[in-house]
């Protein structure tokens, strides 16, 4: 089967299927594409969306679940473009062969999982790097922010990325961990070490993170950053943001965006 029969809109084929539920968002008023960041002899997938017109608009750094950079994180991708910033998403698992044409949740961990620390953040950094020297973007302006591995992530790259000024992780588990040497590094292990403004949306009823996790998390960044925000939300679980998923909960999703948006409209665009 190929890539494009094995799945339906874009969506990678392990996600749940798709529901009618999920946001749908056009490109009035934006341009988007996808595009390739050169890494040495690697081209790395990335799919950018920005505002049509202007300038002096900010960097977004886009972290996907373990999924990949399928639709729906395209989509929101798109929402931030349509709120004025300049959205990159790299697609992190595609130096493995990808994720998006594997069927089986496990499967795609084994890979996800595995991939190192080090990758990982070289990725990442080449992304920003790269989004510096695109149209109308203003380059010292530079945040980031995931859902689940991707939000994870946004610990380790606000942990090692100088150019990162705010952050916003959305259930992201921050006893993950990240494979490197010489043992891996989990988001407590580097929570000393985030300097920029954090905000962290979480579940009341996740697991993965539980909100001890999330609220431990959170008092370890304290010690050392004084812009520190951890939202938990009642009734919520895990991927309650994901709108294609059956996870989604309305309530705390519409909220979770405000809050969202207006951080990093505090942070990087005052």
């Amino acid at each position: 089967m190929s890539v494009s029969a094995a799945t339906f809109a874009g969506y990678a084929v392990g996600v749940d299927k798709a529901l009618a539920q999920a946001i749908k968002t056009d490109t009035q008023g934006i341009v988007v594409g996808d595009a390739q960041v050169k890494i040495r002899d690697y081209a790395m997938p990335v799919y950018e969306a920005r505002p049509a017109t202007g300038g002096g608009v900010p960097i977004l750094l886009v972290l996907s679940e373990i999924w990949g950079v399928h639709e729906w994180i395209k989509d929101v991708t798109r929402r931030f473009a349509k709120q004025g910033y300049y959205a990159v998403a790299p697609e992190l698992f595609q130096r493995e062969g990808g994720v998006g044409h594997i069927p089986n949740v496990q499967d795609i961990l084994k890979i996800v999982l595995a991939v190192p620390r080090k990758q990982v953040l070289g990725d990442c950094a080449a992304a920003v790097d790269w989004a510096k020297k695109r149209p109308g973007v203003r380059p010292d302006r530079v945040g980031v922010t995931g859902w689940c591995w991707g939000g994870s992530t946004v610990y380790q790259v606000a942990a090692t990325n100088a150019d990162i000024k705010a952050a916003v992780a959305w259930y992201g588990p921050p006893a993950r961990p990240y494979p490197d040497a010489p043992n891996p590094v989990t988001g407590f292990d580097v929570a000393k070490d985030i300097k920029a403004p954090f905000l962290g949306l979480y579940g009341e009823t996740d697991t993965s993170p539980t909100p001890d996790d999330a609220r431990k998390f959170g008092d370890l960044l304290k010690r050392s950053n004084r812009d520190v925000e951890v939202v938990i939300y009642p009734g919520a679980g895990h991927g309650f943001f994901a709108d294609y998923r059956p996870s989604y909960n309305e309530a705390a999703a519409t909220d979770a965006w405000k809050r969202c948006l207006a951080f990093f409209t505090k942070r990087l665009k005052a």
